[in-house]
């Protein structure tokens, strides 16, 4: 007679960002039908899988998700710890575990870390920035909170693929630096489109009484980048693979100072 563990139906669901697929393994069907939903657009379905992560549902935790996130290694091992997630993952099994509540934002930040570890050792990154594709070439549009981010993205024309509003997905691969679409969203809501396109150019946002792009020291373009990278390990090989991330990137895309009004035209400057 099999044993109850051997009775529990158990579901998956690989999910593809920047051409990176991470299973997610569940035994709660409610929570499976939310990533489809959630990650709608990115559902893979190939069944081969990078990575697998299993995924226990706890109740809501005392401490919200705005408590302090801590991530750091262990003996090869990742421990991602913050109030509503507690996960482990180990890149040389390719596989970890994560006990959350069923919220959407535990598992979008879980899968924003394991991607920025991944990336650093290849040269890529997320960015805090929105992107689009225009004439086959991706833009980015870097900024903090408040920069115009979300207002960049809802002026682009007809003619230009939105990749994120919130969250841009940045590779190193053999052609030079390729920008991917996200899940990830902002204010806007949006989900990106999963599709890609290589980096033209990447834009540090601000507003002002006019639309123009004004050049920018290369010294000032690393620091523009590093400010609006999404970085959260505690470890010094890491930051090491960052820094060389940034001024490798700004040695071969330009960067440039984007001053713009909330007016549609400023995409009359763009691609």
């Amino acid at each position: 007679m099999p044993g109850v563990a051997a009775q529990i139906e158990r579901f998956s669901v690989v999910i593809a960002i920047g051409d990176v697929a991470i299973r997610l393994n569940t035994i709660d069907a409610d929570f499976l039908e939310m990533l489809h939903q959630r990650y709608d657009g990115f559902v893979s379905a190939e069944a081969h899988a990078e990575f697998d992560l299993d995924v226990d549902l706890l109740p809501p935790a005392f401490r919200g998700p705005d408590a302090d996130l801590s991530v750091t290694q262990r003996s090869g091992r990742w421990l991602l710890d913050r109030g509503d997630f507690r996960a482990e993952w180990e890149p040389a099994t390719r596989h970890g575990s994560i006990r959350q509540t069923a919220n959407p934002y535990s598992i979008d930040a879980v899968l924003r870390i394991v991607h920025t570890l991944v990336l650093a050792k290849q040269g890529g990154f997320l960015l805090h920035s929105a992107s689009a594709i225009r004439n086959g070439k991706a833009f980015l549009f870097a900024g903090v909170s408040g920069a115009g981010k979300t207002t960049i993205s809802r002026l682009a024309p007809s003619d230009a693929t939105l990749l994120t509003d919130e969250i841009s997905y940045v590779r190193k691969l053999e052609q030079g630096y390729v920008a991917f679409g996200t899940p990830f969203t902002g204010e806007l809501a949006k989900i990106g489109e999963n599709c890609s396109a290589p980096v033209e150019a990447l834009y540090l946002l601000a507003q002002g009484p006019e639309n123009r792009i004004d050049p920018i020291t290369t010294s000032d373009a690393a620091r523009g980048l590093l400010a609006n990278m999404l970085f959260f390990a505690e470890d010094h090989e890491l930051v090491q693979c960052a820094f060389k991330a940034a001024c490798d990137f700004v040695d071969r895309v330009p960067v440039q100072r984007l001053t713009f009004l909330p007016d549609a035209r400023v995409w009359e400057m763009i691609g």
